[in-house]
């Protein structure tokens, strides 16, 4: 079977960026936004498949009538749900155009296709079969008849083996120099905000440093993460999730005031700034507001009321024990760090 084309995989992408957005919108209106858990048993489908359904970057296709209960259930703008099934049904089509060759289709050539058919006529007459050396010797014969030559069949495998072998090393070196290039560019990228990149960091969206690059174009939780908590410092910025030109303008703001290079992107050492010790004795509304909405979005069900409960503490600690952080309940860097990278994958439009 061939691959999904560009087109389909472009599509597979988009319908899982909208329904990851559905997702990530769905706590408004006081509502919080439903755990992957307890939307997966809504679904009445398991939580990994749903994961995979909200991961543009590596998607798999939604059936329509998935993406329909998704889009009742987390009550997604009803301008959303036409562009949906259309990117749906677009998926399907294309899944069903590839369809694999017919098990009784025999190759048009190789080194089998004779023996395949063995009643075949031949193209002309037939030749007298070869005479082995041994039918001419007797049981008196003082000679010894040499080791039969290896059957073609044999000689076929032994090629076969050879081959598979040369493609396995050709994959281990050209594997080797991927992993070679991708640290050079993220080398390239993350250094910028932070100390130089030497390894690939093992969260998505996460540099070799353990802290996110958030920078202008974007969406969701990257933006809202570093709105919240510029809020907290003082800055006049919505937090609309979009990291635009006024998100922009306010990290250059903050980083200049800090001794930072105003860049406008936010990595490890803005992060460092940014982010607030948050306890029971010191829980500035938006930096609560900011924590509580990653503790939710990270998959442990959070109220985002801005007040740092008894019920927020709980979830707080829930996480770092989950993640064998020290379980203190309170928000201190490490955990905020770890909160960071445990939001899944970042969009950017």
């Amino acid at each position: 079977m061939t691959g999904p084309t560009a087109p389909d995989r472009d599509a597979v992408r988009a319908l899982a960026e909208l329904l990851r957005k559905w997702w990530e919108l769905s706590a408004r209106e006081g509502r919080p936004k439903p755990t992957q858990q307890s939307l997966a048993g809504r679904l009445g489908i398991d939580q990994t498949t749903l994961s995979r359904y909200l991961n543009p970057r590596h998607p798999s296709t939604a059936p329509l009538r998935t993406v329909e209960l998704l889009h009742t259930v987390l009550r997604a703008p009803a301008a959303d749900l036409p562009r949906a099934r259309a990117l749906a049904e677009a998926t399907a089509a294309g899944a069903a155009r590839k369809s694999p060759r017919p098990s009784g289709a025999a190759p048009a050539d190789g080194p089998d296709a004779t023996a395949a058919s063995p009643q075949a006529p031949s193209a002309g007459p037939q030749s007298p079969a070869p005479v082995s050396v041994s039918s001419h010797l007797t049981a008196s014969s003082p000679l010894t008849a040499p080791p039969p030559a290896p059957a073609p069949a044999a000689r076929v495998t032994r090629r076969t083996a050879a081959a598979r072998a040369a493609l396995a090393f050709l994959g281990v070196l050209t594997l080797g120099g991927g992993i070679g290039l991708g640290w050079g560019a993220l080398a390239h990228r993350a250094g910028q905000d932070g100390p130089p990149v030497t390894a690939v960091a093992a969260s998505a969206g996460a540099t070799a440093s353990g802290w996110p690059l958030a920078c202008r174009g974007d969406l969701l939780w990257k933006a809202r993460a570093v709105q919240y908590l510029l809020r907290a410092h003082g800055h006049d910025i919505e937090a609309d999730g979009d990291f635009g030109v006024r998100t922009a303008a306010a990290v250059k703001k903050f980083q200049a005031a800090h001794g930072l290079l105003a860049d406008g992107k936010v990595g490890a050492r803005t992060w460092s700034h940014l982010i607030i010790r948050i306890d029971s004795r010191h829980a500035p509304q938006q930096a609560v507001v900011a924590l509580q909405y990653l503790l939710d979005n990270s998959g442990t069900a959070t109220d985002i009321t801005g007040i740092f409960t008894p019920s927020t503490a709980r979830s707080l600690e829930t996480f770092q024990r989950d993640r064998a952080l020290p379980v203190t309940g309170v928000a201190d860097r490490d955990t905020w760090r770890a909160l960071l990278t445990s939001q899944g994958p970042g969009i950017h439009r």
